[in-house]
């Protein structure tokens, strides 16, 4: 079992700067994706940012490209996600991924708010 705690969500105004942390604990070796989603109210979850522990291959949504930068930190545990330039569309609650062996695991989500 994978144990995956987010911190650094909050409210924030547009324009403005959050940086979200992933911790994960438990059985980690095995690790091979972490990553982040997100999911809006009445919308399914999407992905944000993808990042792939061996070789470092890093996906991000189009609609993040340019503003959440691509860190040398992103395949490391703890995994950040650097968001600046924030929009109101950016509201959602976002939640850490691993894969491990082929298995999803998940956190409990923290939520951002981006007022206009």
């Amino acid at each position: 079992q994978v144990q995956l705690v987010e911190s650094g969500g909050g409210l924030v105004q547009a324009g403005g700067s959050l940086r979200l942390s992933c911790a994960a604990s438990g059985s980690i070796l095995g690790i091979n994706v972490m990553g982040w989603y997100r999911q809006a109210p009445g919308n399914q979850r999407e992905l944000v940012a993808r990042f792939a522990s061996s070789g470092g291959s890093t996906n991000y949504a189009d609609s993040v490209k340019g503003r959440f930068p691509n860190s040398s930190d992103n395949a490391k545990k703890p995994v950040y996600l650097q968001m600046n330039s924030l929009k109101p569309e950016d509201t959602a609650v976002y939640y850490c991924n691993s894969v491990r062996w082929g298995v999803n695991y998940w956190g409990q989500g923290t939520q951002v708010t981006v007022s206009s």
